[in-house]
C-alpha cells in the first residue's frame, strides 16, 4: 500500500513537470483554453459570490463577538477583513474550482482516455499533455486568481454589512483598523495562495482522469478521488503558505 501510494504521487509530481515544461512550447492551445477558461468561470462565479457573503458573515461575527469580550472592538474590521483576504477567499475559490470546474475537467479526460481517444492522439504523434492538459490547468489558475478578487471584495461587503448593521460597529472604525493592520503583501499572498491552489486543482483532476480504472465506473470513482484528494493537498499547502508567510512578512506595526 506504501509503494502504491509512492508510486501515484511520484507519477502526480511527474505530470505536473511535464505540463510545467508544455506550457513554453509550440503550438499553444489558446482556443481550447479560452474554451475551458469560461466553462470553468460560468459554473464557478455565482457559488463563489453566494458562498463567500456567508463566510464573511461568520468570520465578522465571530471576530466581532471575541473583540468586543476583550475591549477591542475597533480592531473588528482590520481581523476580519485580513481573515477573509489571506485564508477564507482563496480557499472558497479552490474548493469550489477543485469540485465544480476539477471534477468536469476528470471527467472529460477520463471518458477519453476509456475510449482510447488519448492512445489514437499518441500514435499520431500529438501530447495528450500539451494539447488537453496544459489549457486545462492554466485556465483553473487564471479563473482562480481572477475569481479570487471577486471572492474577496464580497466576503469583505457581507462581513462589513453584519459588523455595522447587525453588532452596531461604526463604519470609520471598520475601514481604520482595516488600514491600521492590513498592508499590500496580504493581497499578494492571496492571489499568490490562489494561483498555486488553482494548479493544484488542475494538476490531480488531469491526474486522475489520466488515469481512471475499471472503464465507466472508473471513471466516477477518478471524479471523486480527485476531489478528495485536491482539498486533502489544498489545506495542507495553505498551512505551509501561511506558516512560511507570516515568518517572511512581518505584522503591520509589528
Amino acid at each position: 500500500m506504501i509503494t502504491g501510494a509512492l508510486r501515484q504521487t511520484g507519477r502526480l509530481f511527474a505530470l505536473a513537470a511535464e505540463v510545467g515544461r508544455a506550457i513554453f512550447r509550440r503550438p499553444f492551445q489558446f482556443r481550447e483554453f479560452v474554451e475551458q477558461f469560461w466553462f470553468i468561470a460560468s459554473v464557478t462565479i455565482l457559488p463563489a459570490a453566494l458562498v463567500s457573503i456567508p463566510f464573511g458573515a461568520v468570520i465578522a461575527l465571530q471576530v466581532g463577538s471575541l473583540t468586543q469580550q476583550l475591549g477591542a472592538q475597533s480592531f473588528t474590521g482590520g481581523a476580519s477583513v485580513l481573515a477573509v483576504v489571506q485564508q477564507a477567499s482563496p480557499l472558497i475559490v479552490a474548493l469550489l474550482i477543485a469540485g465544480a470546474g476539477g471534477s468536469a475537467i476528470c471527467a472529460d479526460l477520463g471518458s477519453r482516455t476509456i475510449r482510447e481517444e488519448l492512445d489514437a492522439m499518441e500514435v499520431m504523434g500529438v501530447s495528450p499533455v500539451q494539447r488537453l492538459v496544459v489549457p486545462r490547468v492554466l485556465a483553473t489558475m487564471g479563473v482562480a486568481v481572477l475569481l479570487n478578487g471577486l471572492v474577496s471584495v464580497v466576503g469583505i461587503l457581507g462581513g462589513y454589512f453584519f459588523n455595522v448593521f447587525l453588532q452596531d460597529g461604526t463604519p470609520g472604525a471598520y475601514l481604520s483598523s482595516f488600514s491600521a493592520l492590513a498592508q499590500l503583501p496580504d493581497l499578494y499572498v492571496s492571489e499568490l495562495k490562489a494561483l498555486v491552489f488553482g494548479f493544484i486543482a488542475g494538476i490531480v483532476a488531469a491526474y486522475r482522469g489520466l488515469n481512471p480504472r475499471g472503464g465507466p465506473k472508473g471513471v466516477g470513482d477518478a471524479v471523486n478521488q480527485s476531489v478528495v484528494i485536491t482539498f486533502l493537498l489544498l489545506f495542507f499547502v495553505n498551512m505551509v503558505m501561511t506558516g512560511v508567510y507570516l515568518q517572511l512578512v512581518p505584522p503591520k506595526g509589528g
